[in-house]
C-alpha cells in the first residue's frame, strides 16, 4: 500500500513562537505514524519560487496521513502555526513502483 505524504513550504515570521507549533505537532505526528524525511534545513531553489523552508512527512499510509491533519490535536497545534507563520502544504499519495 502507497504510503501518504505532507509536503509543505513554510515562511516563518516569529521564530520563537513557531517552536511552541513544534512542541504542539510532536503527539500527533507520532500518534499517526509521521516521520520526517526533511524539515528545513539548506535548499536551492532551481525552477520558479518557494518559501524558505520545507518539509516532508511520511506516513504509512494516506489514511493516516490524512487523519493526522483532521485530527483535534493537529488542529490545535496548527492554530499556533498559523498566527506566525504563511505556508502552503499538499497531502499527496506515495508511488509504490510495479
Amino acid at each position: 500500500m502507497p504510503k501518504g505524504y505532507w509536503i509543505g513550504h513554510v515562511t516563518i515570521d516569529d521564530a520563537e513562537t513557531y517552536k511552541l507549533y513544534q512542541a504542539a505537532n510532536a503527539a500527533p505526528f507520532k500518534d499517526y505514524g509521521a516521520k520526517f524525511l526533511v524539515r528545513g534545513g539548506p535548499q536551492e531553489v532551481r525552477e520558479g519560487e518557494m518559501r524558505p523552508r520545507s518539509v516532508v512527512l511520511e506516513f504509512p499510509t494516506i489514511e493516516a496521513a490524512y487523519a493526522c491533519y483532521d485530527s483535534d490535536a493537529y488542529q490545535s497545534a496548527k492554530a499556533i502555526r498559523a498566527a506566525v507563520s504563511a505556508g502552503d502544504l499538499a497531502i499527496v499519495l506515495g508511488y509504490d513502483a510495479p
